[in-house]
């Protein structure tokens, strides 16, 4: 799991066991468990996740 650092240094790590990809569709991120394949939830407000690896 990736960590907060210390504030104004920003992500300490990735995030793991989880990726996202982009659906036309609905023109949003989701991400999804990368062991199980279930879908975990969407990006709302735009752009992508932090410190999430994108999918191809």
């Amino acid at each position: 799991m990736a960590k907060n650092g210390v504030k104004g240094k920003g992500r300490r790590g990735a995030v793991k066991n989880c990726t996202q990809t982009y659906n036309p569709k609905n023109k949003l991120y989701i991400k999804r468990d990368t062991k199980t394949g279930l879908f975990m939830g969407a990006k709302t407000s735009g752009g992508k996740f932090k410190g999430v690896t994108t999918e191809s």
